[in-house]
């Protein structure tokens, strides 16, 4: 982020693809069931080394949404982020994976 002050993650991060800024603790995932005007995206709690734009109103699969959910059960979504999973990366640069507690092989299990 040219210019700006970038604020260190300690722990596992997600950095953007392309100019590998850390942007968020694998730690904040809320869920990976949400979708962005690109595709798959992700819920997370914070965010860091990012700038928001203005507020403006889209229709989301859940209906219409600003800053502020307009429906009692999408309220959950207010004051957290939504991440394009395609414009992020692990922060050891690897492919996206965002599996923040991997199940144990077969062979761990005996």
């Amino acid at each position: 982020m040219e210019g700006i002050s970038v604020v260190d993650l300690e722990g596992r991060t997600y950095k953007c693809k392309f100019c590998k800024t850390p942007l968020v603790l694998a730690d904040e995932l809320v869920s990976k069931a949400f979708h962005c005007c690109n595709g798959k995206a992700y819920l997370f709690k914070n965010a860091a080394n990012i700038k928001v734009g203005t507020a403006e109103e889209r229709m989301m699969f859940t209906g219409m949404q600003t800053v502020t959910a307009h429906e009692q059960s999408q309220k959950y979504k207010e004051g957290k982020f939504v991440l394009d999973r395609g414009m992020i990366v692990d922060g050891d640069e690897s492919e996206f994976n965002i599996d923040t507690h991997p199940t144990r092989s077969a062979e761990e299990e005996k």
